[in-house]
């Protein structure tokens, strides 16, 4: 059963800008982003970092960094890591920008140090504004005690290519759309970078070198959504010409497409899509769905969440939800999903295997919800009590977390007691029955 909470302590940090996109960087640092465009309105574009820790009670979040963009919003992000470099791909506008991320650790400095190197705060000319320091070392945010150092982020940007072209939306409409990257998702394996936009292209790009690898013309209208199996061999693509297609990224061809009959014959369009490893089997793959019914008013259409054999495309289970959802996550290990809702900014959390909520966070946001991450269960530095967390971003300038507490079970004991008592019973029952 489901169990309901309101949001009184799940808040971790506000902005100053709307929030779009949110990426874990590192397995205790998430980067969000967003803006208020290219309008003059006051309102900044760019992207800040925090650091997350568990304090014994709640978590905490510190600001580490954040970049400014300049008039160019960012909607959509992609990151990954190797040895040497933590890649970031931002979409901005009908392009996408790609920055190398320096993560370097140095010695903390003080707060005549900080005044001493610039003033406000600035500490170079690329636009990245980092907060003064606490001269004390603390033990919350990964010090040790003895050790004054701090993790420091540097963005360089590398390049910048155009990813979607736009056009007429219908034969009607001869008026282009404008051009605009809706998505950009990298590989597991690190190798390829997905985007997709308002033309329904979906190009594939070796990754880092950003050099053209496939251009599939996969979709009559724009993409919602893509993501890569976790063997990197797969991308599914959904659109709001209501397909959900998976391909195979050597060949850029068709593989199979998602088919499903609706519940109640409502027609459904798909909004989101997530792979996810069965946790059971590595080697196997399952991929989740979310759509919303159409023909219905907006506030009273309903949501379905589908999971998928990943390897087939044989629809396995659905779950239908009382609201538009807007956003999808699913955690590394595929034990749990989280979904974002369009208008009451509630959130779920569902066992990933058998889609049972088993948890609802109502109000979590005062709007929709535009992204939501699960914190790794592997290699995360974070330690609390509970059994998933997933951080939720908003319109609404909010950065937010939710944990979900271990559920109760029956101790061993017990059970043991429990079985004894019973073979008790049944003895004694035989026994009078002359059994």
């Amino acid at each position: 059963m489901s169990r309901a909470r309101r949001n009184t302590e799940g808040l971790l940090a506000r902005v100053n800008f709307p929030l779009y996109t949110l990426q874990m960087l590192t397995n205790r640092h998430v980067l969000v982003a967003g803006g208020g465009g290219s309008a003059k309105t006051g309102v900044a574009n760019g992207f800040e970092i925090f650091e997350l820790n568990y304090d014994g009670k709640r978590y905490v979040a510190k600001e580490v960094v954040r970049h400014e963009t300049g008039p160019k919003v960012v909607m959509n992000c992609a990151a990954y890591s190797n040895s040497k470099y933590t890649y970031l791909a931002a979409g901005q506008e009908s392009h996408c920008q790609l920055y190398k991320v320096q993560i370097t650790v140095e010695k903390e400095s003080t707060d005549k140090d900080a005044d001493n190197k610039a003033p406000n705060g600035v500490t170079d000319c690329s636009g990245l504004r980092n907060r003064k320091k606490e001269s004390k070392p603390s033990k919350d945010f990964g010090g040790t005690g003895n050790e004054n150092k701090v993790l420091k982020f540097n963005f360089l940007a590398a390049d910048s290519i155009q990813t979607d072209f736009g056009k007429a939306q219908s034969k009607d409409d001869k008026t282009d759309a404008e051009a605009m990257q809706r998505v950009v998702r990298i590989s597991r394996c690190g190798k390829i970078m997905a985007c997709g936009g308002i033309d329904g292209h979906v190009r594939l790009w070796l990754f880092p070198s950003l050099k053209p690898h496939k251009d599939i013309e996969a979709h009559s209208k724009e993409l919602d959504d893509l993501d890569f199996s976790p063997n990197s061999k797969l991308i599914v693509s959904v659109s709001k010409d209501g397909r959900g297609l998976v391909w195979d990224v050597v060949t850029g061809k068709l593989v199979y497409e998602l088919k499903w009959v609706p519940l109640n014959g409502t027609k459904h369009l798909f909004k989101r899509c997530r792979f996810g490893v069965v946790e059971e089997d590595r080697r196997k793959s399952r991929l989740f769905t979310i759509s919303n019914s159409t023909g219905t008013s907006s506030k009273n259409a309903n949501g379905v969440i589908t999971q998928w054999d990943g390897d087939s495309g044989k629809q396995l289970r659905q779950v239908s939800v009382n609201e538009t959802l807007s956003a999808l996550s699913v955690r590394d290990d595929g034990r749990f999903l989280a979904v974002g809702t369009m208008f009451s900014g509630t959130v779920y959390i569902h066992i990933g295997f058998s889609l049972q909520r088993v948890m609802t966070i109502p109000g979590a946001h005062s709007t929709f919800v535009t992204g939501l991450e699960l914190l790794p269960a592997e290699g995360c530095a974070i330690s609390s009590n509970s059994e998933a967390a997933v951080i939720s971003i908003s319109i609404d300038n909010k950065i937010c977390i939710h944990n979900l507490p271990y559920r109760r079970t029956l101790p061993p004991w017990l059970v043991v007691v429990v079985i004894v008592f019973v073979l008790f019973l049944t003895f004694a029952f035989c026994s009078y029955m002359g059994l």
